[in-house]
């Protein structure tokens, strides 16, 4: 039996790593066509714009002298709302953007609507996408919903003091802010935000009001997904040593440029276009700023928490255990099924990095009655979710305006009063300008 019970483990995993590394061929062997394609159409696109305009070598090498200066122009990213830290520790800040918006919201009661507090993506990057630029901000969306009374959680760059920093940690400093914020608070987690939402709330229900999920992995296995498939592969070959390796290597951390890698090297046709377009419109002043905007943003990496990596890649990416049940933290079992409040959905149709089954699973996990669930798919791809023009303006206003009908005072017998026509206000219309791609 145990002879038998042994082969059919090792046939398993063997099926498992084929299944994975099949996905992974065809996956990369599409990105490389698009980028070939991508790659002929701009150099086609540029010469025939040069022989059009008679350009000189001389125009061409002034031309491709500015387009390597703006790639190497680099700035730090910024918050653009104005905001407080409130509350600090050495792996995140609490920043408070409450009535910042110069308005005064008194007429509307608006000070009495339940607090929202959000959790940005932490992949490496600066939670700043979340306030992206004064015309592309979540928090803006967020405020003129009119769930006014808003926090955001900044993750710090990790350093040697805070290689430590574990599960807990985390979840103490989103405890620490909800007891700050009145002590029960509407949470909005986007993708890495997202799953540790889901954890506080599985654990915390009492204190969340609602959760709203944009582009969370909660089923880490579900659909089809170059990390999901890269990490199967990976942990059944070798376990968690490729992930201890590169934490060593980053003294203890997991390395930001690392994490940047992956990302370009899992849609390097994004990248390719990025920069391609950037020479074909580098005489666009409109389209050269937007692609700054983005690369400050994009190319400024940060380490995330060795101690913190390796148990989410051990237990979330590897084990899947929030959607089966079995994740433990500090000795209390983190069951989905305890979340009963409003529950919001919101996935990329196009998202490579958390494909919507990987979201939507949660809307069978949770104990929410499913008409208090509310799912919703935008048109693009994974950063377009918290940053994009389109999913600002039209996905995302139908999800608050039902959390601020749920958040604020009603009178007895009372409709919940209906806001229309300020998002459109804060976040710029797409119209026709050019998208700069992004993963």
């Amino acid at each position: 039996m145990t002879a038998t019970s042994g082969t059919g483990t090792a046939v398993a995993r063997t099926a498992d790593i084929m299944a994975a590394l099949t996905h992974l061929t065809g996956y990369n062997a599409a990105a490389a066509m698009s980028s070939l394609t991508e790659m002929t159409r701009v150099t086609g696109a540029v010469w025939t714009d040069a022989l059009t305009r008679s350009a000189t070598p001389l125009d061409i090498a002034a031309r491709n002298l500015r387009w390597w200066r703006a790639m190497r122009h680099r700035n730090e990213p910024q918050w653009h709302l104005p905001n407080e830290i409130v509350l600090s520790t050495p792996f995140a800040h609490l920043r408070d953007f409450t009535h910042r918006d110069g308005s005064d919201n008194s007429s509307d009661n608006e000070s009495d609507v339940v607090p929202t507090l959000v959790l940005p993506p932490q992949a490496g990057h600066s939670s700043s996408v979340i306030d992206f630029s004064p015309t592309q901000s979540q928090l803006a969306v967020i405020t003129a919903a009119g769930l006014v009374r808003l926090w955001a959680l900044e993750w710090r760059p990790a350093t040697a003091a805070t290689a430590h920093v574990t599960i807990t940690d985390y979840l103490d400093v989103i405890d620490r802010s909800v007891e700050l914020m009145g002590g029960r608070a509407n949470l909005i987690g986007d993708c890495q935000g997202g799953w540790l939402a889901a954890i506080y709330a599985a654990l915390h229900p009492e204190r969340v009001h609602t959760l709203t999920l944009a582009g969370a992995p909660i089923d880490f296995h579900a659909g089809e997904s170059v990390i999901a498939s890269s990490t199967r592969a990976l942990t059944t070959a070798f376990g968690l040593a490729p992930y201890r390796a590169l934490v060593a290597l980053g003294g203890g951390n997991m390395p930001g440029k690392a994490v940047l890698g992956n990302f370009i090297a899992i849609q390097p046709q994004s990248e390719i276009s990025r920069q391609l377009q950037l020479l074909e419109n580098i005489d666009d002043p409109a389209h050269v700023q937007r692609y700054r905007v983005f690369e400050d943003w994009f190319k400024n990496t940060q380490d995330i928490p060795g101690a913190f990596y390796l148990w989410l890649v051990e237990h979330l990416f590897w084990g899947n255990e929030l959607i089966s049940g079995d994740l433990v933290v500090d000795g209390r079992r983190a069951d989905l099924a305890n979340i009963t409040c409003p529950l919001f959905l919101l996935a990329g149709s196009t998202d490579h990095i958390t494909p919507p089954p990987q979201l939507f699973a949660a809307a069978d996990a949770v104990g929410t009655p499913q008409d208090q669930i509310w799912c919703r798919t935008a048109e693009g791809g994974h950063l377009g979710l918290f940053m994009g023009r389109d999913a600002l303006r039209t996905d995302w206003p139908p999800l608050l305006e039902i959390v601020r009908a749920l958040s604020e005072p009603q009178p007895a017998g009372a409709a919940p009063r209906r806001r229309r026509g300020r998002t459109a206000d804060v976040v710029a219309d797409p119209g026709g300008t050019p998208r700069v791609p992004a993963p």
